[in-house]
């Protein structure tokens, strides 16, 4: 663990990325294996979800199964680390793969979530925002066949389930407008919001180092940030168990799981500030 302390210490002002595997430990499972390769079936697709009525009542039903898993997990020892990271004036941005809104519950600020929160979602016709759990509620009235199933649920809310009559699932529409709902995530094949990316962009700029937590970066949206920190000249630490895209890029490594290296981080620099 010296080696992370000493890197910690060397670089105050971190910029700090996180993913799924900081969430493992909440009881939300991971979308990769050690080497990096996706699991279970393949995402829906923005283009699919926006064109296809029977995808997008398979989505909903499969999210109404799942997204209680997400809805009901708690924060664990990793998030709280952070935000005590945060506290000792080692974080200067906290950036997100995740959607599950943990760090936020945790008591951390100003999170940059680049792929939404899964918590939210919104009309693409009229822009209303609806609260998941609102949401929750009207699909259980309306398909009263699919609540209270059960099914290995994934990262983004969904569950792994396709022997069910999709079809015949009922998708309610925005009670604003009666227009196309949509979580409030980015799908694949959908960009992550320029505002975000560029907020993110000048936080790294700002920053003297990156640590990553518990991801593998295999998706470009939080690859190209170690991308952009190589290029910068700022090092690069990484907490993740198993290979990661920016293996080739990384000043230090640790396999190890982000509650237990975080916390023995925080209590190492505790006891360094004390014997000072």
């Amino acid at each position: 663990m010296n080696d992370i302390l000493d890197f910690v210490e060397r670089h105050p002002r971190l910029f700090v990325l996180s993913g799924a595997g900081i969430s493992t430990d909440s009881g939300i499972p991971c979308y990769r294996d050690r080497e990096g390769q996706r699991t279970g079936r393949s995402p829906i697709l923005l283009q699919e979800f926006l064109n296809s009525d029977y995808a997008r009542r398979r989505y909903w039903a499969r999210s109404l199964i799942g997204w209680p898993v997400v809805a009901g997990a708690q924060p664990n020892a990793a998030h709280h680390a952070v935000r005590a990271l945060a506290s000792r004036g080692r974080v200067h941005r906290l950036v997100t793969q995740n959607v599950d809104g943990l760090h936020a519950r945790a008591g951390n600020a100003d999170v940059i979530e680049l792929h939404g929160n899964i918590g939210r979602v919104r009309c693409l016709n009229c822009g209303e925002q609806h609260a998941r759990a609102d949401v929750q509620r009207l699909l259980e009235a309306a398909n009263p066949a699919f609540a209270g199933l059960t099914a290995p649920a994934v990262p983004d809310g969904d569950a792994h389930i396709e022997d069910l009559d999709f079809g015949a699932f009922d998708v309610p529409g925005c009670t604003r407008c009666g227009g196309l709902l949509k979580p409030d995530v980015v799908f694949f094949g959908e960009g992550v919001p320029r505002p975000l990316v560029d907020d993110a962009a000048q936080a790294l700029e700002a920053s003297d180092a990156m640590l990553v937590l518990g991801s593998s970066l295999m998706v470009y949206s939080g690859y190209r940030f170690c991308e952009w920190a190589h290029r910068a000249g700022k090092p690069i630490a990484a907490i993740n168990i198993g290979r990661t895209r920016a293996d080739p890029l990384l000043a230090l490594k640790v396999e190890q799981s982000c509650a237990a290296a975080l916390n023995a981080l925080i209590e190492r620099l505790d006891e360094r500030e004390l014997a000072r």
